[in-house]
């Protein structure tokens, strides 16, 4: 008898966990509830201190924290446009993921993979406030406290072995803080070159997934681990200090770039050159310069009486962008009284270059950089160059991270050593403010640096100007023991018997500059009353 019962517990068993699981299917998973009761509205004051915790995270922003500010006019725009932001960025969806369907249908047993709906819903992202971060660099950072509870429906269909399987995405509730910083500003629409994106706090993700009709998530073990493990994935990625970067101009459109290394040019000599002179030969020298810089170009001195001339001469040159800067040569014939006649340009782009190996370079001259020119066919002769790009000691750091796979996870290094060899020393004048001068109010910025003075432009009738004007010094040594100084003058316009007074001064040390790479501060001018300037040092090491 005991054997009997025994298996009459086992077939049971093995009966009744399949129908238990049956049920359950149907009773909590296929079909949804239908009994949703109305919400009770009741206002704060009527809460107590207990039901106030409770709700504390569905207050918005704006209401707890008076750093963020409500902006009920973006969410009336967004609600106005959402019918046809929900169409576009549909659309958006179903075009970008075409090619990725289509790399697997023919896999697998894939007959096709398509969508048969797709919609965001009828109720647009709510932003609960917004706080603005003010920084010292070229940039505007903001960060909105975004919440959306939409209805959207999204149904995949996949069709295996002539059987049609659909998974069904819907009821997406999403609550994001993220720090979104347009960077740098520059002044060409939209005014912005790049848009860095990264999240301050950890997401909140919840959604409906149905497959085959049947919700899924319903399901509580795995509702809570797919919930977990989708917010995390996103925090790993995005989770400041990550971010996504998205480029809008390139940097042909006015992007500020720093500088990145060193070009080594050596003008050798020239070959046959054209006689511009009746009476006598031409009188060469070179002109040179590196494409997107504003400074003025290096020349070389003048060969009189030469159509062969030899120069080698050595030159440096800044560079900041070495995929699309080139290097522009352009030959003159010396006058002494009328311009200068050109003997013929030519152009070496330097991704042509290896970095730290010497290239040389026998360039046949031409009248301009237009291919279909007649004037271009005729022989101007030669010009011999010798090029080498060093690239700064941190360039080659990030260059050999990006290479360390054993790296790629950490979020800093340690600070290189800066303290031999010569480099570049960046001075960019960004503002000034509250400055006053006791007749005219017209500032410049002059920069004096081991007896080099270089000055900024003039500002008309400003008590708050703003240059971004940057100057470079090239060294042979690191200015640890050197010190620059930086003085605000206003000139007179017009007639005045003051033609120009000083409206402040700094004097800054260059030591920390040299040990830590960068600063970017603002000073107190002194010999002002409230004047003050903001100004970025930067040293870059060869």
């Amino acid at each position: 008898m005991g054997f009997v019962g025994t298996l009459l517990g086992i077939i049971g068993f093995g009966f009744g966990i399949p129908i238990g699981l049956l049920a359950g299917y149907f009773f909590f998973i296929f079909f949804n509830p239908r009994d949703d009761k109305e919400p009770i509205i009741r206002p704060l004051a009527e809460l107590d201190s207990e039901s106030l915790h409770k709700i504390l995270p569905e207050i918005p922003a704006w209401l707890k924290n008076p750093d963020y500010d409500r902006v009920d006019w973006i969410n009336k725009f967004l609600f106005d446009m959402w019918p046809y932001l929900n169409k576009a960025i549909c659309d958006t969806i179903r075009s970008t993921t075409r090619m990725t369907f289509d790399q697997y249908v023919g896999k697998y047993c894939i007959e096709s993979i398509e969508f048969d709906n797709i919609t965001l819903g009828n109720f647009p992202p709510i932003i609960h406030g917004v706080k603005v971060i003010e920084t010292q660099e070229n940039e505007l950072v903001i960060e909105p406290r975004v919440r959306w509870a939409g209805n959207c429906n999204v149904i995949v269909a996949l069709k295996l072995l002539s059987f049609k399987f659909t998974v069904q995405l819907l009821d997406l509730q999403v609550f994001l803080a993220p720090r979104i910083t347009l960077k740098p500003l520059v002044p060409s629409f939209p005014c912005f070159s790049n848009i860095i994106v990264s999240l301050v706090e950890k997401p909140f993700v919840d959604f409906g997934l149905k497959l085959l009709g049947a919700d899924i998530m319903a399901i509580p073990v795995l509702y809570r681990y797919a919930q977990d493990k989708i917010a995390s994935q996103i925090s790993n990625f995005y989770h400041w200090p990550r971010d996504l970067e998205i480029q809008i101009l390139d940097n042909a459109c006015g992007a500020t770039k720093k500088p990145v290394g060193i070009l080594h040019v050596k003008v050798v000599r020239a070959l046959n050159l054209l006689k511009m002179d009746i009476l006598g030969k031409s009188d060469p020298y070179v002109k040179l310069s590196l494409s997107g810089e504003r400074l003025p170009s290096k020349k070389t001195s003048v060969k009189m009486n030469n159509l062969n001339p030899e120069w080698n001469e050595y030159f440096k040159l800044v560079v900041k962008d070495p995929q699309t800067q080139v290097l522009q040569l352009h030959l003159f014939d010396w006058e002494k009284v009328k311009a200068h006649d050109k003997l013929g340009m030519q152009i070496v782009p330097l991704n042509s270059l290896t970095p730290h190996e010497m290239k040389e370079f026998s360039l046949d001259l031409l009248k301009n950089m237009n291919p279909n020119d007649p004037h271009n066919k005729r022989n101007r002769g030669k010009v011999v160059v010798e090029l080498t790009f060093e690239p700064f000691r941190e360039e080659c750091d990030k260059f050999s991270e990006v290479l360390d796979v054993g790296r790629l996870g950490s979020l800093g290094r340690a600070p290189s050593d800066n303290s031999s060899g010569g480099g570049v020393l960046s001075v960019t004048i960004e503002s000034a403010k509250d400055v006053e001068g006791r007749h005219h109010n017209n500032p410049c910025a002059v920069i004096i640096f081991r007896g080099e003075h270089k000055r900024t432009k003039v500002i008309k009738r400003n008590r708050d100007p703003r240059w971004n004007e940057e100057f470079q010094f090239m060294l042979e040594e690191p200015p640890v023991n050197d010190m620059i100084h930086i003085e605000l003058m206003s000139k007179r316009r017009g007639f005045s018997l003051h033609a120009k007074e000083s409206l402040g001064h700094v004097d800054l040390k260059l030591a920390d500059v040299v040990s830590n790479g960068r600063i970017n501060e603002i000073f107190h001018l002194i010999n002002s009353k409230n004047g003050m300037i903001h100004i970025e040092l930067r040293w870059s090491s060869f």
